[in-house]
């Protein structure tokens, strides 16, 4: 069923071309989450063969996951937002709960949008914090494609270098999701002893 759905990811890149590329990526971004990993790869493995040129694929995989991902901020910001502050306390969400968050992402936005967008599971929903609470739209934007930068340039590596061997691809994906996971825990434990070390700095 996984090789099928390959075929026709392929099939449909290579009939939608690079427009079918950021529409997919935008889907996979935003609230209906399309696995990036059946999206890019076939797209590399169409470059290597010169029917796609792998710059552009990564060009438009990245604008694609950015434009998803400002989709779902500014859902959250305009409507979830308003929702949570008129009916939050039937979901246990109090107002004060809202206020810690936007000190949160106020404080440690930056480093959340980038570690979020690289870990699975996260980055397609990551935008939905942010948005709730009214990040820096210019820092949210920046550090969502910084992230999504380097995950969709992985993948298009992935798939140009090792064609439509798919369960190559999948073991070789396995093991970068492993590797970033271990650089996220390392990135945000860094991140806390630099804070603690200015936060001792000032006392």
């Amino acid at each position: 069923m996984f090789h099928n759905l390959i075929i026709w990811i392929v099939q449909t890149v290579g009939q939608l071309g690079y427009p079918g590329i950021v529409a997919l990526m935008f889907l996979e971004s935003s609230f209906f989450p399309f696995p990036s990993e059946v999206i890019i790869p076939p797209a590399g493995y169409l470059a290597s063969k010169g029917e796609m040129s792998l710059l552009m694929v990564i060009i438009l995989g990245i604008s694609g996951s950015l434009l998803g991902a400002i989709f779902n901020y500014l859902i959250a910001m305009r409507f979830g937002r308003p929702f949570l502050e008129k009916y939050g306390k039937f979901l246990l969400i109090s107002k004060n709960s809202l206020h810690k968050s936007d000190k949160f992402f106020e404080k440690h936005g930056h480093i959340s949008t980038f570690v979020g967008r690289l870990l699975p599971g996260i980055r397609q929903y990551i935008s939905l914090p942010a948005g709730l609470s009214r990040m820096n739209f210019t820092l949210f934007c920046f550090y969502t494609f910084f992230g999504a930068g380097i995950w969709v340039i992985i993948l298009a590596f992935v798939g140009f270098w090792l064609g439509n061997h798919q369960d190559l691809v999948s073991a070789y994906l396995h093991r970068i999701t492993i590797v970033l996971i271990i650089f996220c825990i390392l990135l945000i434990i860094l991140y806390i002893y630099i804070k603690r070390s200015k936060q001792k700095e000032k006392e």
